[in-house]
């Protein structure tokens, strides 16, 4: 009995942490924007700075769909002078393998000006992305653009981390695997919960490049 309750009382407390943490990491939902009208950057400081967030790649080099509607949601903001620069951020620590190159690209391919593409290389996580882009690339207010599923977390780890964010969601198809995307956030907001509260994990930090 006295092992019963116990498992019970572990149970329940893991599923109130669950809980408390979900909906900690969703104060921020308010910013997440899904309309390019709604979006008002009129009275921002300039450069206004959209913070693209890396997806993967393929071995072709071509946008997996995903990062494909991120970045067109980031072309969209800009043919729309909703922002002056695109930051993209990724993955890169593979030779053969370059995520942010690959969205430079393709950016510049459809007509936007290279001189308005910046790159960061060393963005591998939500958090690395965010933090890199208040300490090496010196923004204070940017927005962020991602899947709505992925915003919540990115805007919780952008506003605690001192950014003032809101979200531009790319949601421009549905997503085939959205559930497993959901079940994967929930593991994902605990990560980020303890990045935030417990961990503060190391980040390169030492390539300051303030965005003019």
């Amino acid at each position: 009995m006295t092992s019963t309750r116990f498992i019970l009382t572990t149970l329940f407390l893991a599923a109130a942490s669950l809980i408390f943490v979900h909906f900690n990491l969703h104060r921020f939902d308010g910013r997440i924007i899904t309309n390019l009208s709604d979006i008002d950057t009129s009275e921002w400081a300039r450069p206004r700075v959209a913070v693209v967030f890396g997806a993967s790649v393929f071995s072709n080099g071509e946008l997996s769909p995903v990062l494909e509607d991120r970045v067109d949601t980031a072309i969209k903001l800009y043919q729309a002078k909703k922002v002056d620069r695109i930051l993209v951020s990724g993955d890169n620590r593979h030779p053969s393998y370059n995520e942010p190159r690959a969205m430079q690209e393709y950016l510049i391919s459809h007509a936007i000006a290279s001189k308005d593409v910046i790159v960061d290389n060393s963005g591998r996580s939500t958090y690395e992305t965010c933090l890199r882009a208040k300490e090496v690339f010196g923004l204070k207010r940017v927005v962020l653009v991602s899947q709505s599923y992925h915003l919540s977390r990115a805007l919780y780890i952008a506003n605690e981390l001192g950014l003032d964010a809101v979200g531009m969601a790319g949601d421009l198809r549905v997503e085939p695997q959205i559930d497993y995307q959901n079940f994967r956030e929930w593991a994902a907001e605990i990560k980020a919960f303890m990045n935030i509260h417990l961990i503060s994990p190391n980040a390169d930090i030492r390539d300051r490049s303030p965005i003019r």
